[in-house]
Formats: structure tokens, C-alpha cells, sequence
């Protein structure tokens, strides 16, 4: 599998905690998957061109106020890929790892793709939308869930974590519930060659929170924690975190949704993360 890393939505930009790092817009870090068997797998979605075009009518105006996102299309998946030479009708799966409004934007783009997601996020989304969170938007469309219970029986396990195995994708593709974010929240694992990588979502926002330090952004902090629907889940989650990477980091390399240093890391160039900067 081919793993490519895009920034799917530039907002508001932060500045790093300690010296070094310049200050960057805060990203939406997807991933666009190219799979032997099963096509092309969006990992989130970022902002999508619906959200660039009309802004207030789908992300919201507070969301807007808030976040202050660049709404740039060609920032959006649909563009990227297709600047990847890739056909965006080609995107038969997606995934994501919650529905709050800067990770589902862009499922409008690929109406016809597989929406992988755990079931407790859709029912929420479902029930509380319109929200600060979730925009009916997103979904007006109907996209075909393929929903899965975080509590169910699993005999497969992920470094210790429970391991959902999405319908019809690769078995180097896994779904991780990580809880405490949202009522479904959930990382996503891909073999990489000979390491996996996790993307962590929304479980954390700032590389240093899963340090030995536990530092957190005084801006992002602000942000977690104000969105969080259940504290003690959501710092149990990044303990175990802490502890993935402390007894597995040779094997597996976690990022967060939002950190612009993290998705520098990954990016082919490195400008798009720090464009606005």
C-alpha cells in the first residue's frame, strides 16, 4: 500500500510550546491510501468544497469564528487527489475516525464511497445534529455507513488496543476505538512496510501531551477539553497512548489530526503545512 499524507484544511495558526518549531496553521491530517484490492481509502476527510464555498451554511458560523479556516479548495481532498492523478471517483472507501464538522467535510466530495465509522458516533451525530459539532451537511447526501459496535466481542487485538477489522479494506487496515473524545471516537491503524502508523484523531492534539512531559497547548488544550465527552476516558486513552509509543515506538508511530510539526513529519512538502506561517 501506498500511504500519502494531506493537510485537508489549514485553520488558525499556533505557535509551538518550547523553541525550535515555527509557527504553523493548525491541519486536517488525512491520509489517501492506494490499496492493491480495494481501491482508493480516504483516511478523514477534512474540509470539503461545499464547507470552502459556503462556509456558514455548513461548518457554522461560530465554527467559522472559532477555528478560522483558510477555505482554500485547493486544499480540499477532492482537489489533491485529482492533482495526484488519481480519478476522486476512485475513492470506494472511506474512513473516519469521528463526525465532528472539520473531519466529515469533505464526504459530500465522494458520494459514492463506503463510509466506515463506529456506530455510538454515527447515532450521535445522527441525534444531536445541527450542532457546534456535527452538520447535517455532511451527510444530506446519504452515504452508505458501514457502522461498527466499539463493545463488541473482538479475538483480535493491536498492541494491546481492541482491533475492528472495516469491511472489504486490507487486513493492514484497522479501526482502534479511542475513547473519550466523542461518544464513537476512533484512531485508525495502517501498515506502513515493516511499521504501522496510527492516526490518532482527535484522542490528543499536540505531540508533547504523549511525552514523557504531558504538555499540553494552551490553545489546543482549550479546544480538547471543552469538546471532550468524558475526561477520565479521554486521559485514560492518552496513558495508553503513552505507553504505545514507549513500549512500541520502534514499531509504531502515532500522530494526532490537528498538530502542524506531526504532519511536517510526513508531508512530501513541507511548505503546505506552514503556508500560511
Amino acid at each position: 500500500m501506498k500511504i500519502n499524507h494531506l493537510n485537508c484544511g489549514s485553520v488558525m495558526t499556533i505557535d509551538a510550546t518550547y523553541e525550535g518549531p515555527k509557527p504553523a496553521p493548525a491541519v486536517n491530517h488525512c491520509l489517501l491510501i492506494e490499496t492493491d484490492t480495494a481501491g482508493l481509502v480516504l483516511v478523514e476527510t477534512g474540509l470539503g468544497l461545499g464547507d470552502v464555498r459556503d462556509p456558514r451554511g455548513t461548518l457554522g458560523a461560530d465554527w467559522v469564528a472559532m477555528a478560522q479556516p483558510a477555505l482554500d479548495e485547493e486544499e480540499t481532498a477532492v482537489r489533491q487527489i485529482a492533482r495526484l492523478g488519481h480519478n476522486p471517483s476512485d475513492v470506494r472507501h472511506i474512513i473516519v475516525t469521528h463526525l465532528d464538522v472539520d473531519h466529515s467535510g469533505g464526504l459530500p466530495d465522494f458520494p459514492a464511497a463506503d463510509v466506515h465509522v463506529l456506530a455510538s458516533e454515527l447515532d450521535a451525530a445522527r441525534s444531536q445534529a445541527p450542532s457546534f459539532r456535527y452538520r447535517p451537511a455532511h451527510w444530506t447526501h446519504e452515504p452508505r455507513w458501514i457502522t461498527y459496535a466499539s463493545d463488541a466481542d473482538s479475538d483480535e487485538h493491536w498492541f494491546g488496543f481492541t482491533a475492528l477489522q472495516p469491511k472489504g479494506l486490507p487486513q493492514g487496515i484497522k479501526l482502534i476505538p479511542l475513547g473519550g473524545h466523542t461518544e464513537g471516537h476512533a484512531g485508525i491503524a495502517v501498515r506502513d512496510g515493516d511499521r504501522w502508523l496510527l492516526h490518532c484523531g482527535d484522542a490528543y492534539y499536540y505531540h508533547r501531551e504523549i511525552e514523557a512531559s504531558r504538555e499540553v497547548h494552551p490553545l489546543l488544550d482549550i479546544v480538547q477539553t471543552s469538546s471532550q465527552v468524558s475526561r477520565d476516558l479521554r486521559l485514560g486513552t492518552q496513558a495508553r497512548l503513552r505507553e504505545l509509543v514507549h513500549d512500541h515506538g520502534d514499531q509504531v508511530e502515532v500522530f494526532s489530526a490537528h498538530d502542524p510539526w506531526e504532519f511536517a513529519r510526513y508531508a512530501d512538502d513541507v511548505a503546505q503545512a506552514v503556508r500560511r506561517g
